[in-house]
């Protein structure tokens, strides 16, 4: 095996449509795991898509130019590891990630529905999330709203369902939802 650097930063984003899947083959759950987000695109607007018809339809496409370098990014990074995490929000996140995987201690009626719950990665990924999604709105501290906001795109691909949720065909995100609207917010 060869170790390659790579830039920093690095980014690597991936698609996967619904559509069209021949020749691809599902992630095994460990692997999904690693991604920070799965964020779901629906189909533009009326007027979005107007806009992507003008954009692309001929006219020479705008000048890009950058708008941040390396140095910028890694200043913003920094930035976002001091945003300030109160105990009482890294508490309520153990609490979501556990109850995705022992609903019945939170008094959730969710254990027939979920197969595996959410692994420690989750927990990783909500604060470091959090975090970015408090900066980005300005502030140096987190809220729960700021976990609230971000927990479905960072659950919604680690809580795998029981073939009884799927044949009722209840879906991740309203296991989620459940779980978000039920467990204690500090």
């Amino acid at each position: 095996m060869t170790t390659h650097p790579l830039p920093d930063p690095f980014l690597v984003l991936a698609t996967q449509n619904p559509i069209e899947q021949e020749g691809t083959y599902p992630l095994p759950e460990a692997q999904l795991d690693r991604f920070m987000l799965k964020v779901k695109v629906d189909y533009p607007t009326r007027d979005e898509e107007r806009l992507i018809l003008d954009r692309m339809s001929g006219a020479p496409l705008a000048a890009v130019r950058p708008v941040a370098d390396a140095a910028r990014i890694a200043g913003a990074r920094e930035a976002v590891r001091m945003v300030y995490l109160d105990e009482k929000i890294r508490e309520y996140v153990l609490d979501l990630v556990a109850a995705t995987r022992r609903p019945g201690d939170y008094n959730l009626r969710l254990s027939e529905l979920i197969s595996f719950g959410a692994s420690p990665r989750a927990g990783l990924f909500l604060l470091a999330g959090a975090r970015a999604h408090a900066f980005l709105q300005g502030r140096a501290y987190v809220t729960p709203e700021d976990i609230k906001a971000l927990a479905p795109d960072i659950l919604r691909h680690r809580v795998i369902l029981t073939y009884e949720a799927e044949a009722r065909e209840i879906t991740p995100d309203e296991v989620v939802r459940e779980i978000l609207e039920r467990v204690a917010v500090p």
